[in-house]
């Protein structure tokens, strides 16, 4: 809407004359109780008033310069909603739709509109529907396969000084950083080394250190959580490790054990120095209790495992530092 032009050529401000003009169209009217309610697209308003595009986008237009309505962008659609209003443009607009409402065109327009929405509805239905059976090779094309996991990191404590513990190339450090306080990635082997400063070199809440996992670079008592994913089946003595694990956590601090269940590949042992041929729960916990912790209380399970995964299966195990 223009604004009130007065004769001496000086604009004001639109006054309550300029909105009872723009709301005096049964139309816009219609328009504004609609979206009052729910954000809607032209084609979507055009279905529920029966009319063609020109004209609801006509219309659309003389709300959007009167500020009545804003549109957001998104894809290739403009959805638009209601702004609202205060004082006397507010009160004009509310005893409007409350006579409104009692028209036989209104409650059309309400029914017409929740088709229009169970049509939404319907159609993300049937999506799924079709693609339930590819929805998680689906899911990991659109968003990739980690973004389930790397958002679960989020459940952590914030505050949280962390140990990734044979860290490679820092895969875990990387995961954990956006969600903890302080992350210390370890590991002995200085390739790795090198290639873990690399890809985290931009986090500046985590330190790369060179070290054993028989002799941590670590104060006693300095971390809230020790993660060793495939690192225990390839020392020579793991319960010297899980000892070192125990005197860098702080009292109520948890272990986090990632590694191989029990299996008989051989040639692992011959081909990648693998030291022990995984670990059952019995004897996980026999090494957590020698090395001090309570291996009674541990919590241990089997992975799933991956389809495409040619090695051997895998278990999680975690254990609260006494």
């Amino acid at each position: 809407m223009k604004p009130f032009i007065r004769m001496d050529g000086l604009n004001q401000p639109p006054s309550i004359l300029d909105t009872a003009a723009l709301l005096a169209d049964a139309t816009r009217c219609r328009i504004l109780q609609l979206l009052d309610e729910h954000e809607l697209t032209v084609s979507e308003l055009c279905a529920v008033l029966q009319m063609p595009q020109s004209t609801v986008s006509r219309h659309l237009k003389t709300l959007n310069a009167g500020g009545w309505v804003q549109a957001r962008r998104e894809g290739t659609s403009n959805l638009y909603r209601q702004t609202g209003r205060n004082g006397a443009d507010g009160s004009l607009w509310r005893l409007i739709r409350e006579q409104l409402t009692q028209e036989r065109s209104s409650r059309r327009d309400r029914e017409r509109l929740r088709q229009v929405l169970a049509e939404r509805l319907s159609r993300s239905e049937q999506f799924f529907a079709k693609s339930a059976g590819d929805w998680d090779l689906l899911r990991d094309e659109l968003f990739g396969s980690r973004f389930d996991l790397q958002a679960l990191t989020w459940l952590l404590d914030p505050t949280l000084v962390v140990g990734d513990l044979a860290c490679g190339t820092g895969r875990v450090a990387e995961a954990l950083a956006p969600a903890v306080g302080h992350v210390v990635a370890i590991d002995q082997s200085v390739p790795m080394i090198e290639a873990a400063r690399q890809r985290l070199g931009h986090f500046e809440n985590i330190d790369v250190r060179e070290g054993r996992l028989e002799a941590l670079p670590l104060a006693d008592q300095s971390l809230d959580l020790g993660a060793l994913f495939l690192a225990l089946h390839l020392s020579s003595d793991p319960v010297r490790v899980l000892e070192e694990v125990r005197r860098v956590l702080r009292p109520g601090g948890r272990l986090l054990v990632v590694d191989l269940l029990p299996h008989g590949r051989e040639e692992l042992r011959q081909n990648m120095g693998h030291v022990w041929l995984g670990f059952s729960a019995e004897q996980l916990a026999e090494q957590l209790t020698l090395a001090g912790f309570d291996g009674s209380r541990q919590r241990y399970a089997a992975l799933p495992e991956a389809t495409s995964a040619t090695g051997p299966a895998l278990f999680v195990s975690t254990v609260a530092c006494p």
